[in-house]
């Protein structure tokens, strides 16, 4: 071997690598993301070597000091980290040697950088998820809050953007914490699948020496141990899970962006978000932009993106292990961070959201959006809803004529169009009563509201 070759590997190999290709294999500049779990990870299997009598106490005691010791580097900064060494792994691993010496070669004993990878990137997305679920739970609590605020708010709810049925903003964001409540259920049952420890594995076919992998899975928490070796040196299904559960709470965010872009807009005046999380023109100086959900909105491509680069990735690889998945660290760890960052901006900015009360009940009256409530009224006169609705539909055109909404025709006017309706129908096509009557489970009323509140805080305790 030559003094040129890695020392870490480099046995079998007559020539130096190629400086290029050094650099262009090299992953050192991103997987070092994962080196206190690869320290975590390194300090349980080493113990567990220690119980099985692979190593003695002494070693174990040296690589432990010395693990220790790196993990101070590397947190303070002071860790170099080189190309020459590929990775995370071995940077970690020969660091460790030039500390402790001979214990220090004997750590990657019964273990591949296989299965070392693999137990590492569960261990970082483990950590992360619990992360990204307290930025969830934290934004649940805030859609709760703001919804209770704005129970009885009335605006328009929208089919098609245009105008359809009075509800309440309290209803409204409701459907919001839903989504976001959905998110946080798909996490949690990913994470069973992301809890179950690969070490021990080895390259693709386990190891000859008396290791204990209940042991090790002890050590570091895992629920569960893979069950088979070749699948969990090669399996990244954790990681298009987490990618794909990624992907689905950026849409749900990108779509609250995008409501929020609207109405905060001249044109919709149904909310104000505070300067805190708005920008201004560099030329127009009347500008307030809302920068923080058109961040959201555009930062939801590049999850979905990482989703799709994560399934193209694997879709074509033969069992096991393949060098391909050294690609599968960037957009996971891009998604993790867009994500969190993402739910961390909007569980601050919800809170500070501000209704127009005036302007949403304004714009629900425009829109004639108690229609559907007269013609179910209609039909509780006696009439067929096909019959109801043709009645209604030439009421509204009437209205559009006149300029006039259904709560602002007279008896008489109404009775033109049918002769069953009466004095009780103003309490029907109000805005107020149509949201009232709508007082069922998931329903628009007031008190149906509170009572989805409440089911959503005993949720998410």
């Amino acid at each position: 071997m030559t003094s040129k070759t890695n020392h870490l590997w480099g046995g079998r190999f007559n020539e130096p690598t190629d400086e290029f290709v050094k650099i262009f294999g090299a992953s050192v500049a991103f997987d070092k993301t994962l080196a206190l779990y690869d320290i975590e990870g390194s300090i349980a299997h080493a113990t567990m070597l220690m119980e099985a009598k692979v190593l003695t106490s002494d070693e174990l005691k040296k690589i432990i000091k010395g693990l220790e010791q790196v993990k101070q580097e590397i947190v303070s900064g002071e860790f170099t980290w080189s190309i020459d060494l590929e990775d995370v792994h071995m940077n970690i691993e020969s660091r460790l040697t030039e500390i402790c010496g001979e214990p220090g070669k004997k750590l990657h004993t019964g273990r591949s950088r296989n299965d070392q990878v693999a137990t590492d990137i569960r261990l970082y997305l483990r950590d992360n998820v619990q992360r990204i679920q307290n930025e969830l739970q934290k934004l649940l609590h805030a859609l709760l809050d703001l919804a209770e605020q704005e129970n009885e708010t009335i605006m328009p709810g929208f089919t098609h953007l245009q105008a359809a049925q009075p509800i309440s903003f309290g209803h409204h964001l409701l459907a919001y914490f839903e989504m976001f409540k959905r998110d946080k259920e798909r996490l949690e049952d990913s994470f069973k699948r992301i809890n179950t420890m690969p070490l021990g594995s080895a390259a693709l076919a386990g190891t000859s020496y008396p290791i204990n992998r209940e042991r090790t899975a002890e050590l570091l928490g895992f629920e569960r141990i893979s069950l088979n070796s070749l699948d969990a040196v090669s399996d990244r299904d954790f990681a298009i899970e987490f990618a794909s559960n990624a992907s689905l709470i950026m849409m749900h965010l990108s779509r609250f962006s995008e409501e929020l872009i609207l109405w905060s807009s001249a044109q919709f005046e149904f909310i104000a978000l505070p300067d805190s999380f708005c920008t201004g023109s560099s030329i127009m100086p009347q500008k307030k932009n809302p920068d923080v959900p058109e961040l959201v909105r555009g930062k939801t491509g590049r999850v979905n993106g990482n989703l799709i680069a994560l399934l193209t990735l694997m879709k074509g690889q033969p069992l096991a292990y393949n060098k391909d998945n050294q690609e599968d660290k960037e957009p996971l760890f891009d998604s993790v961070e867009t994500i969190y960052s993402c739910l961390h901006v909007f569980s601050e900015m919800v809170p500070t959201i501000k209704a127009n009360k005036d302007n949403m009940y304004q714009s629900a009256i425009k829109g004639y959006t108690t229609a559907t409530d007269l013609a179910d009224y209609l039909v509780k006169k006696g009439l067929a809803f096909r019959d109801a609705h043709d009645v209604v539909g030439k009421a509204v055109a009437f209205g559009i004529k006149e300029n006039k909404d259904l709560s602002e025709f007279t008896l008489n006017e109404l009775k033109e169009f049918d002769t069953s309706i009466e004095n009780d129908v103003f309490e029907v096509i109000s805005l107020e009563g149509s949201i009232r009557s709508r007082n069922h489970i998931g329903g628009t009323s007031p008190e149906q509201i509170l009572i989805a509140i409440k089911a959503g805080r005993n949720a998410i305790k």
